[in-house]
């Protein structure tokens, strides 16, 4: 029987960094208001000639390169990005062109927060249904092209950023467990009103600020310590596993608060618990395979160790995954 395994991670970030006392000049804020509501510090912010395929390409070429792997052997690379380069093509194609990996297959993904999980969730049913034998995920934003920074509700939340990993087939089990979920009854709660086929860019629009970001942050919290909840625990009862059994909680970095909120309900220990919103905001797609980038560098992650990944983002989409590392 033929698994799936994540067998090297990499990311990519602007080199500009934006502090929330660098916020505080332009919009009524501080960055005591930022962190006591969100767990931000500080987040980094592209330049006007970089792209959310120049960032997948660094993440990917640095997943690859770790694994050992040229570019033109790679079979699918996957994007997950709701801040695309272009409206089409596909920044998985121009991403592909960046990275030199001519015969991969590339592909798009858009579920926002969760998009990650959606992307190791199909990398898995190639790989098991023997289809491919190789996936490159990445989750890649430039969210801060899409903020109105006079909007303190929003501006001050999101950041840019990519992370990899490069999954592989393998005789011996590394995801053990991935679900993926949506309800377009919440769609709204965090949305791009205009730019597409219902609302199409026109000057008005324009001047009415409908190609910018806006959610609503109260009814987003609620819903994201809900299912947040609801999926790790759903994960760990189809998993036949404990909370003690986890050694390493990784969830989308979308508000410090909802963090803590998950982690004292499933009574896990905050050691366990993998966070980097404070110096890199919430970059939506990007947050899980970074983190996973990070514990793997600080030295968190050892063979055999369990780990639980969970996200939730607009669409309303969620996702949870259990890995063996």
């Amino acid at each position: 029987m033929t698994f799936s395994r994540i067998v090297s991670t990499g990311m990519a970030f602007p080199r500009r960094v934006v502090t929330n006392h660098e916020l505080a000049q332009t919009v009524d804020t501080s960055d005591e208001w930022i962190f006591t509501r969100t767990g931000i510090h500080e987040r980094r912010v592209a330049g006007p000639d970089e792209t959310t395929s120049d960032l997948a390409a660094e993440a990917g070429l640095m997943a690859l390169k770790r694994a050992g792997m040229d570019p033109m052997d790679l079979e699918v690379l996957l994007v997950a990005t709701i801040t695309g380069d272009l409206p089409f093509p596909a920044t998985a194609c121009l991403t592909q062109t960046k990275m030199g990996a001519k015969r991969a297959v590339a592909f798009d993904i858009s579920a926002a927060c969760s998009g990650y999980i959606y992307g190791l969730s199909v990398a898995d049913a190639y790989i098991r249904s023997g289809m491919y034998k190789n996936v490159l995920v990445i989750g890649s934003e430039i969210l801060t092209k899409f903020l109105d920074w006079n909007d303190r509700g929003s501006c001050v939340l999101f950041g840019d950023g990519a992370g990899a990993t490069l999954v592989t087939a393998s005789e011996t089990p590394g995801l053990k467990y991935v679900e993926i979920g949506s309800d377009g009854d919440f769609a709204e709660l965090i949305y791009i009103p205009g730019g597409g086929s219902r609302v199409p860019t026109t000057h008005e629009t324009v001047d009415a600020g409908l190609q910018y970001a806006r959610l609503d942050g109260k009814e987003v919290y609620k819903l994201a310590v809900r299912y947040a909840q609801e999926l790790t625990e759903r994960a760990l009862e189809k998993t036949g596993l404990t909370v003690n059994d986890i050694d390493l909680l990784v969830p989308h970095q979308a508000n410090q608060r909802i963090t803590d909120a998950v982690q004292e309900r499933l009574g896990i220990a905050k050691e366990k618990v993998v966070t980097n919103i404070e110096y890199y905001g919430n970059t939506s797609g990007a947050t899980i395979p970074v983190c996973l980038h990070e514990a793997v560098e600080q030295g968190r992650l050892k063979p055999g160790d369990k780990i639980l990944l969970v996200a939730f983002g607009a669409g309303f989409t969620w996702g949870a995954a259990v890995l063996e590392w």
